[in-house]
């Protein structure tokens, strides 16, 4: 036995040193490199791959398996001419013996100089496609040669056949100086990824990898360069379909056309989980970082392989957004609060599809304002919007764009003209009325962006208990609106304002080539004096007005919709007064000249009171035509029509004024108004710019001569009652008086 057992160690010893010496005349003796033709010529009929080995093989084969390209490049066999990829160095090793037993244990893996160049032509189609399609074997035209193969795979043994995963033992994977372009001729765009650095630890199943990858990043549509890291921990079970990337932290900056030229800090940690048997995807401890903006959170996808579907939350802290924004090149135009935009923050929970994404319970605070509820895209590529919040208040004025230096200069220059108008009208009204107006005041300029609305799909729903709108508080207002392929409709519009309130209803249609727009409106006891008044010119009137209107127009600009501008309203207007005329004053003067008398006190009063202003209104291409308009003030009733011109802000009306009693304790004894005016009505003649008000109102001479002629005709009347008694009949008295009443 000894001697037996003597024999068989001289045989295992004689095996070991002939597998050394055949492993040491195979690396010595072989040269893979008397075969390249053989290589390239075998790439081309399995992978379809056109192979350019420049540089020498090197290899090993015992205990280690080893190889080293240099030199190479790749291209498909379709387009040999046009490499899609270049290779400076590859180098591996791998043990021989263990891959008996399906296990890979390598020492490192360097790539160094890896080039991919990636273009799709103006058809589409990639210069890499077509590789890994070897071309059509010789025995496919044989059905019985092409089963063959199948037969004898069937026929292998169970050992052969793929089963268990192989188990991976590296010791690390370097690779260096990596590029990539891509370029698609079509669209025009271009994406690179240059000096890709790669490093990792042991890689091995089950255990903690680390892993740091670096590059530089570029894109042509828009123009933006970046530079990234991303550090971690992988670790992976290919048989529980396991994957982690722990304590991960991308970071890094950015520039380029859409941050205009400021630069963007960025960084992204937390721990990342694929599970591919239970078909999640999550990221907890989400840290986000973007200059100033700091961000926590936690997403997680669940039905990787069905309908994905997200859920979440994301907490920003505060941050003043207007300092932000200014860091990543989105500077806002100068509004009207300098300070607006300071402080941000914002609470909320996540869900969302592929298509869509909702952050609901949503809890948001800008500057003094707090809202809650939701928003939601429902259809990325419709970008159909849902907003749904609550608030509990917003000064809009604050984040309007303040006024431009031109709008500023034009809206002095027509105050200016203004006053010049009133200031030829005279305080005393004795000068005659201004001209019509014949300027337009209203801009041409495209007022909505037209094109965008008719692919707006939006569902809004707004509740504020207040609101502040060029400095008018509005409480418990509420918008409800929609949008949808073209038709814009606003459902609701209400809210209180002062002593009064308010609702409307309008609709925008822009799916034909000119806009329709209409208005139901609906105001009640709406003081009138804030929407009239400006800085440098007060309110001409005063007053509760209370309005139902029913309009509709055309168009796209402030002028177009004035000039189109149909329909009817009824307006009646209480508690007044017309500021700046002391229309009592203006009778009175009028009296003063039929008694021939001069007045002798200066008016006590430039504003006159009035209890109602009513009537209908018909609107015909920007014209307003008023044929009922009715006034009681106190001693005094009023009637009159005319038309009021909105096309120029202008007015021309004529009113007739009727005295039913003496209207001070001690009048002017040269405008006393005794039995004889009593009835009488006095014309008024109101013409000129809107702006000026009750300024534009003067005493009718023409009427006057008409008033003058009646007052006489009734003194003649009663000179004859008073001469002629019962001495004739009463149809010959009423044929005189009807003659001189002519």
């Amino acid at each position: 036995m000894k001697a037996l057992g003597k024999i068989l160690g001289l045989f295992f010893l004689g095996l070991l040193l002939i597998l050394v010496a055949l492993g040491f005349a195979l690396t010595h003796l072989f040269d893979p490199n008397d075969y390249k033709d053989e290589i390239r010529q075998l790439a081309r009929d399995k992978a379809n791959l056109e192979l350019t080995l420049n540089g020498d093989i090197g290899w090993s084969l015992f205990p280690w398996l080893g190889l080293e390209l240099t030199d190479a490049t790749l291209a498909s066999a379709t387009t040999p001419e046009q490499p899609f990829a270049d290779l400076r160095l590859l180098g591996l090793s791998v043990r021989v013996l263990p891959l008996l037993r399906r296990e890979v244990q390598m020492s490192d893996i360097r790539i160094d100089g890896l080039n991919l160049n990636l273009q799709r032509d103006e058809n589409g189609h990639g210069n890499w496609e077509d590789v890994g399609r070897p071309a059509q074997p010789a025995a496919a035209a044989n059905p019985a040669a092409s089963a063959a193969p199948a037969e004898s795979a069937a026929e292998q043994p169970a050992s052969s056949k793929p089963g268990t995963p192989i188990k991976l033992d590296i010791d690390s994977l370097i690779v260096n100086s990596a590029r990539i372009d891509y370029r698609d001729a079509k669209k025009g765009q271009q994406f690179s990824a240059e000096s890709i650095q790669l490093t990792t630890g042991a890689i091995r199943e089950g255990a903690a990898i680390p892993l740091k990858l670096s590059a530089f990043f570029g894109t042509n549509q828009p123009v933006v360069r970046a530079r990234s890291e991303l550090q971690g921990e992988l670790r992976f079970d290919r048989a529980l379909k396991r994957y982690q990337l722990e304590d991960a932290k991308l970071s890094g900056e950015a520039s380029g056309e859409p941050f205009a030229g400021q630069t963007l800090t960025y960084s992204l940690q937390g721990q990342l989980l694929v599970d591919l048997a239970a078909q999640v995807a999550e990221w907890n401890g989400l840290k986000l970082s973007a200059n100033q903006l700091r961000a926590l959170g936690e997403v997680k996808i669940r039905d990787l392989d069905t309908a994905p579907k997200l859920s979440g939350g994301l907490s920003i802290a505060p941050v003043n957004l207007r300092e932000f924004l200014t860091t990543i090149g989105q500077q806002l135009p100068p509004l009207h609060d300098g300070k607006a935009l300071g402080q941000f923050e914002l609470v909320t929970r996540l869900s969302g599809s592929p298509t869509s994404l909702t952050l609901e319970e949503l809890k948001l605070k800008l500057d003094d304002s707090s809202f809650s509820g939701q928003i939601g895209i429902a259809d990325f590529a419709k970008q159909a919007l849902r907003v749904q919040l609550k608030g509990d208040q917003l000064d809009l004025d604050r984040y309007l764009p303040a006024k431009s230096q031109d709008s500023q200069d034009a809206s002095a220059a027509r105050q200016a003209e203004v006053k010049q108008s009133v200031a030829s009208a005279g305080q005393s009204g004795s000068t005659p009325l201004p001209k019509a107006p014949t300027q337009h005041a209203w801009s041409a300029t495209p007022a909505l962006p037209i094109e965008r609305l008719r692919s707006l799909d939006l569902h809004l729903a707004l509740g504020l208990d207040q609101l502040t709108v060029d400095q008018q508080a509005i409480d418990a207002f509420s918008l409800k609106a929609k949008s949808r392929a073209g038709l814009l409709t606003l459902e609701e519009m209400r809210g209180n304002l002062g002593s009064g309130n308010f609702d409307a209803k309008a609709t925008l249609d822009v799916r034909p080539s000119i806009p329709l727009l209409s208005l139901q409106k609906r105001l009640s006891r709406i003081s009138v004096e804030p929407f009239l008044k400006s800085e440098q010119q007060p309110s001409p009137v005063k007053g509760l007005l209370d309005l139902q209107a029913d309009l509709n127009t055309s168009g796209n600009s402030q002028k177009a919709w004035i000039d189109g501008l149909n329909g009817t309203s009824h307006f009646a207007l209480s508690d007044g007064v017309l500021v700046g005329a002391n229309l009592e004053q203006q009778l009175c003067r009028g009296i003063a000249a039929l008694n021939r008398k001069a007045l002798s006190n200066a008016p006590r009063n430039q504003d006159t009171p009035f209890e109602t202003l009513q009537g209908n209104l018909s609107f015909l291409n920007g014209v307003a035509h008023n044929p009922d308009l009715e006034a009681r003030l106190p001693g005094l009733t009023v009637s009159g029509n005319g038309d009021l011109d909105l096309r120029v802000l202008g007015l021309d009306y004529r009113i007739g004024i009727a005295l039913i009693g003496d209207q001070r304790a001690m009048p002017d004894p040269a405008c006393q108004v005794n039995e004889r005016y009593v009835g009488i009505e006095w014309p008024i003649r109101c013409r000129g710019p809107l702006e000026m008000g009750g300024k534009a109102c003067r005493l009718d001479q023409d009427g006057m001569g008409k008033v003058a002629a009646k007052l006489a005709g009734n003194k003649i009347n009663q000179k004859l009652e008073e001469k002629l008694g019962d001495k004739v009949s009463p149809e010959l008295k009423d044929a005189l008086k009807g003659l001189f009443n002519r």
